[in-house]
C-alpha cells in the first residue's frame, strides 16, 4: 500500500504535511538546533510514530483476543547524538498498561509491540529501550 503526504516549507524552520484525509501536522526544528520548539520537531515525530505504531498493532492483537487495552497509555523519550552526525540516539519507551489485562496476554502484548513497523524500520544504531508497567 502507498500513501502520499505533502510536505510545503512554511518559513521559519516550519513546515507543514497534510495526509491524504485532510489531517495536518506541523514541525518546527527544536530549540537546541536553531528551532523556537514551537511545535513537533522532525525526530519528535519519529518519536511519537514509535509510540502510536506500537499501540495499534498492541491493540490490533488484544481485539483479536477480546482483551481491553483502553486507557493504556505511552511515553516516549528521545535523546539526540552529536556525533558522528546529529541523529537520534535512544528512544526510551515506558508503556503503564490498562488495568485488567490477563497474564497471559502480557508477553504476547510485549512481543507484539517490538514487531511494530515503524520500530523494525528503525536501524540498529538507534537504541529501543521497552519498559511495561502492569497495573
Amino acid at each position: 500500500m502507498s500513501v502520499q503526504i505533502e510536505l510545503r516549507y512554511e518559513g521559519g524552520l516550519h513546515t507543514s504535511a497534510t495526509h491524504p484525509s485532510g489531517a495536518r501536522i506541523e514541525t518546527d526544528a527544536p530549540l537546541d538546533n536553531q528551532g523556537r520548539g514551537e511545535a513537533f520537531s522532525p525526530t519528535d515525530l519519529v518519536a511519537s510514530a514509535l509510540g502510536a505504531c506500537m499501540l495499534t498493532v498492541m491493540g490490533i492483537v488484544a481485539r483479536r483476543h477480546d482483551w481491553a487495552l483502553d486507557g493504556s497509555t505511552v511515553s516516549v523519550e528521545k535523546e539526540m547524538v552529536a556525533e558522528p552526525v546529529r541523529r537520534i540516539g535512544r528512544l526510551g519507551v515506558s508503556f503503564r498498561m490498562a488495568p485488567g489485562i490477563p497474564e497471559a496476554a502480557r508477553p504476547v502484548l510485549e512481543r507484539t509491540a517490538h514487531t511494530c513497523p515503524v520500530c523494525q524500520s528503525l536501524g540498529d544504531d538507534v537504541k529501543v529501550e521497552v519498559a511495561f508497567d502492569w497495573a
